[in-house]
């Protein structure tokens, strides 16, 4: 075409008749060839108002109740009831043990389904959960979850009323001036006991409710499944890339929360006598300190479940999917919208006419299984974080049972001080080692000897609680004789020459503390030949027993219950706390580097698969077995076991302290110890794949950008603390 210029000197030249006709034939054609071109220019952008405007958000879509913030608020919610029911369970599984009269490998069994029902479901969910209406699916997890509470809560209302083994109850009905003589309460002992073994042979269905405490587990497990995945999926897929970060902070934040609310829960339950509103409590003589008191488990339960079904409701109104953050594609050009369209519709088209075949997936994902657990990196970072999880699993289980054997604690003070100690120090250690690593930039090597260091210094700290423990109760004939001296455990060591006199049941746990501060198994194997009083207030006079031991106090009398542990036992308790609260710091303090670790040791195709490998290994091999051997193991230290129904036995009344300390807390560092071996395998194997490269480290702000896999060439371009698809891996 012609140029501004060219068109003024056609213009000065004379014409001629012919000339003009070729002139207006010129100017036809150039100014339709300007038009042409105008039309062309305009029509991109014409396409792109188009398209704009068939996107543009309607108004009455942009409600608050289908926006994001209420997706976020919703999730948050659910996070919490999740957290709080998981809580309980812990918070009740001494309860659980009393009430059902289990061992703590069985109980251990019973903690470990929730595992069992997650592993059900998770695969399930995790491929067709994004293909469904995620909200809805949620919800329906929501409402399984609040079906599983309820079920675990269930055997409660259907076992009748709790009935404790004791003799002493037999006075409780009787007037406040009358003396009873416990030994003879005893002297048909062996016939009664028959007759209320045969009575309560015909109810023994009764004691195997217990399973529905597992099934109601097992149930809560598959509820929760898909909140985490699809939750944050959903959250990647509509929050800006910018508030991505921000929501799931909140995520995290919100949940801790939960078993600081969960076990301070707990904690009022268990002071909550459990058939509380059914029976009168002036006839109980058994104290929340006495290792028969089962308090009100089955509250908790019905609460989170109550409250699991709340978190349900917003689900059901929320949409499939929100309009994508206005602004994320305003950077890119026309050209660049239409292409990626017409290379979106090519690519689904492609994907509709070449389905893959399973032989395919199976052999690719086969592929991919084996460059996972060929990655030296990933294969010993996976074994050292197992033996460490499956010590945290034990550990946290049976934290309040130790407490309350070890130092005389109540369970309801057992669960107040875990929620009110443990707990907030673990959040603020979390909270600071996301800030330092973000702060000082910590390249792969750094995040590594960083969380070594913490876990390893935690670790130290533990083993200060082998130094803070309490000698065992001074229980006659079990840890002591009747005169005083220390004695092993064997059964015949119950009766001596003072309580000679009556024949008394060895079978039956039924404590009193003697004026001389020696605990005996009952009161008839303390010699007491009256009584006096109700209830609680039960008190025993003229036991011969304590008179034998030489006792200063004249009057030979006993109380109802077991003795308190020593005041060194109790400054014990403050100094093991505070060993506690640091060891939980510090060891959260690394926990966040340590878990980003993982998603830098694959390949980022490989994420996804490493994740899932990693959560399938710790809840099989740690989630599911670590409850039951640690609980075996805390068997052996027992001392008396109670007695139920049929001759079976129950759950175990007192423990040896210094066989439990060294067996609970040795298993844990037995299982502990070798990862910090593994954890400078890991080390090294960093260096070797991550080497020190100071111009490039000086350029980055200390970062380090060299390959990662050297057989693969991937590079790591982004820092360590900046993904944010490590983000929301984190969170399974």
């Amino acid at each position: 075409m012609f140029s501004q210029h060219d068109s003024d000197s056609i213009r000065k030249l004379p014409l001629v008749p012919g000339e003009q006709v070729e002139k207006s034939s010129m100017k036809v054609e150039t100014e339709s060839s300007h038009a042409d071109a105008s039309n062309q220019e305009a029509e991109p952008a014409q396409l792109l108002d188009d398209e704009e405007n068939k996107h543009l958000p309607v108004k009455k879509k942009t409600s608050c109740c289908t926006g994001l913030k209420v997706f976020l608020a919703a999730l948050s919610f659910s996070y919490f009831c999740k957290a709080l029911s998981a809580t309980i369970m812990k918070s009740s599984i001494t309860q659980i043990e009393r009430r059902f009269d289990l061992t703590s490998s069985t109980v251990g069994l019973v903690d470990g389904s929730f595992e069992m029902g997650n592993l059900l479901v998770i695969a399930f969910v995790s491929y067709f959960g994004a293909k469904l209406h995620r909200p809805k699916v949620i919800a329906v997890g929501c409402f399984i979850m609040a079906l599983g509470c309820l079920l675990t809560a269930m055997p409660h209302f259907f076992m009748g009323y709790y009935k404790y083994e004791a003799v002493s109850h037999r006075a409780s009905s009787a007037n406040l001036t009358s003396k009873i003589n416990p030994c003879l309460l005893h002297q048909d002992a062996n016939k009664t006991l028959l007759e209320f073994s045969q009575a309560g042979c015909e109810k023994e269905t009764s004691s195997y409710m217990w399973i529905y405490i597992l099934l109601g587990n097992m149930l809560r497990g598959i509820g929760e499944t898909p909140i985490t995945p699809l939750g944050i999926s959903y959250l990647d897929d509509f929050a800006k890339e910018e508030n991505a970060p921000l929501y799931i902070a909140s995520l995290h934040t919100i949940a801790m929360l939960g078993p600081m609310f969960g076990f301070m829960l707990g904690s009022l339950c268990a002071r909550l006598y459990v058939d509380i509103g059914f029976v009168d409590l002036e006839s109980i003589t058994i104290t929340p300190q006495d290792s028969r008191w089962v308090g009100a488990w089955w509250l908790g339960f019905v609460i989170a479940g109550s409250i699991s079904l709340l978190a349900a409701i917003p689900f059901c109104f929320l949409p499939k999917s929100l309009k994508k953050p206005e602004g994320a594609n305003h950077d890119k050009t026309s050209s660049s919208v239409l292409g990626e369209r017409k290379a979106t519709r090519k690519t689904h088209t492609s994907a509709k006419s070449k389905p893959k075949k399973w032989s395919i997936i199976l052999k690719d994902f086969c592929t991919s299984l084996k460059t996972v657990l060929s990655n030296p990196m990933y294969l010993t970072l996976l074994c050292s974080s197992l033996l460490q999880f499956s010590s945290f699993i034990g550990f946290l289980t049976y934290k309040p049972k130790y407490i309350e054997q070890q130092y005389g604690q109540s369970t309801s003070k057992s669960n107040f001080i875990i929620g009110l100690t443990s707990l907030p120090p673990v959040g603020i250690g979390i909270f600071l080692g996301g800030f330092i690593m973000k702060k000082y930039k910590m390249s792969m090597t750094g995040a590594a000897k960083f969380a070594y260091s913490m876990s390893f210094l935690a670790f130290l700290l533990t083993l200060l609680h082998f130094f803070v423990g309490c000698e065992n109760h001074v229980v006659a004939g079990l840890t002591v004789s009747y005169d005083g001296k220390p004695t092993q455990k064997h059964e015949n060591a119950l009766f001596s020459e003072c309580n000679s006199g009556c024949k008394c049941a060895t079978n039956v746990w039924d404590p009193v503390c003697g004026d001389n501060g020696v605990t005996y198994v009952s009161a008839c194997l303390a010699g007491c030949t009256a009584s006096v009083g109700h209830g609680k207030n039960m008190l025993y006079h003229n036991c011969s027993c304590i008179q034998a031991s030489g006792s200063q106090w004249g009057n030979n009398s006993a109380t109802l219950g077991q003795c308190p542990k020593s005041d060194a036992c109790s400054r014990n308790f403050i100094y093991y706390t505070a060993i506690q609260v640091l060891s939980g710091f510090c060891y959260a303090l690394g926990g966040t580097p340590a878990y980003m670790i993982m998603f830098r040791c694959v390949q980022p195709e490989l994420k996804s698969l490493a994740v899932g490998l990693y959560t399938l290994v710790m809840r099989t091999l740690a989630g599911i077995p670590a409850p039951v051997y640690f609980g075996a193991l805390i068997d052996r230290t027992c001392l008396k076991w109670g007695s139920r129904s049929c001759g079976l036995r129950g759950a175990c009344r007192i423990y040896d302290s210094n066989a439990y300390r060294y067996a609970f807390l040795g298993l844990s560092a037995v299982l502990r110890a070798p990862s910090y071996l593994l954890g400078l395998i890991f080390i090294v194997l960093v260096k070797k794949h991550y080497p020190a490269k100071k111009s490039t480290s000086t350029e980055n702000g200390g970062r380090e950008e060299v390959p990662m896999n050297k057989e693969d060439g991937f590079k790591s371009s982004e820092p360590l603390t900046g993904s944010l698809e490590a983000e929301n891996k984190s969170c399974i």
